[in-house]
């Protein structure tokens, strides 16, 4: 190599120990090194037993903090010690209203910001510090009617006011408007200016680029679920939804349910993420 390029290479090299230095609290990632990181969710807690089964496969778990979707009780509640101490991440979840029960702008405001409060503070009593991030469950797919987005900005705001972070668990299938014309509700989300900086965490299970019912010792980047901003990525449900699974259905158990491997018995049912982190909601501190 010629003196010139040495020389060269020898800048660069100091331009990074100052860039990244111990002061910095930064460290360069080597392209194409990152990593992704498994885990599961479910509505209902699994129970104890299961945690050190799925602790063999997974990093993170989902964490409910309000009833999920069609339930009046939270099982999730009073676990996170023991989550913890197995190694578990966590993915923190607050479930949203339907887009029916928003009918004005004035009162989606004046709910979001409620029920920002309320997730807040559900959150600081299950432990989990300032910082977190809180995912709100939005089920509905396509574009969101404008009150709902009045909805998610005061509810975002309300959990910046409490010291915690917001993001969406929300739909990455298209959804034709118009002929040639289609939207997801993660772009939808994404290209609004006060939730722009949300943290997402996008379902799309159709197969490809779906694996289906899959857990590879190298998990799928989020970004693959063809949303490069994802920060988490649901790539397989339970049951499976077979109009856009076809392709992976032999992944799936034959009763069309998703199991993690070592759950020989077919116990318990659950949904498979990918994430940039190993903790995305950061609630494992």
């Amino acid at each position: 190599m010629a003196l010139a390029g040495l020389f060269s290479l020898s800048l660069v090299a100091l331009a990074m120990l100052f860039a990244f230095g111990p002061e910095s609290g930064v460290s360069p990632v080597p392209v194409g090194t990152e990593k992704n990181y498994l885990g599961f969710d479910r509505n209902i807690y699994p129970g104890d037993e299961a945690l050190p089964i799925f602790r063999k496969t997974f990093a993170f778990s989902s964490y409910w903090l309000t009833p999920p979707p069609g339930e009046k009780t939270n099982t999730w509640s009073r676990k996170r010690g023991l989550l913890r101490s197995l190694g578990f991440g966590f993915l923190l979840l607050c479930r949203g209203p339907d887009s029916s029960e928003l009918k004005t702008e004035a009162s989606a405001k004046a709910r979001g910001a409620h029920e920002g409060q309320d997730a807040a503070g559900s959150a600081k009593a299950e432990g989990f510090s300032a910082g977190t991030i809180i995912f709100l469950d939005i089920e509905e797919g396509g574009r969101l009617p404008d009150m709902y987005h009045a909805y998610l900005a005061a509810w975002t705001e309300a959990l910046s006011h409490a010291g915690y972070r917001a993001g969406v668990y929300c739909s990455g299938m298209p959804v034709r408007e118009e002929p040639g014309v289609s939207i997801t509700t993660a772009d939808d989300i994404r290209n609004h200016a006060a939730t722009r900086g949300i943290s997402v965490w996008a379902y799309n299970d159709a197969c490809p680029p779906s694996p289906g019912c899959t857990f590879p010792h190298e998990p799928p980047p989020p970004a693959r679920s063809r949303f490069p901003y994802a920060a988490v990525w649901q790539f397989a449900q339970s049951p499976r939804r077979k109009e856009f699974t076809a392709r992976c259905a032999r992944t799936y158990s034959r009763d069309g349910n998703c199991y993690a491997p070592g759950d020989t018995a077919h116990s318990w049912f659950l949904d498979v993420d990918s994430a940039t982190s190993p903790d995305p909601s950061g609630g494992a501190k």
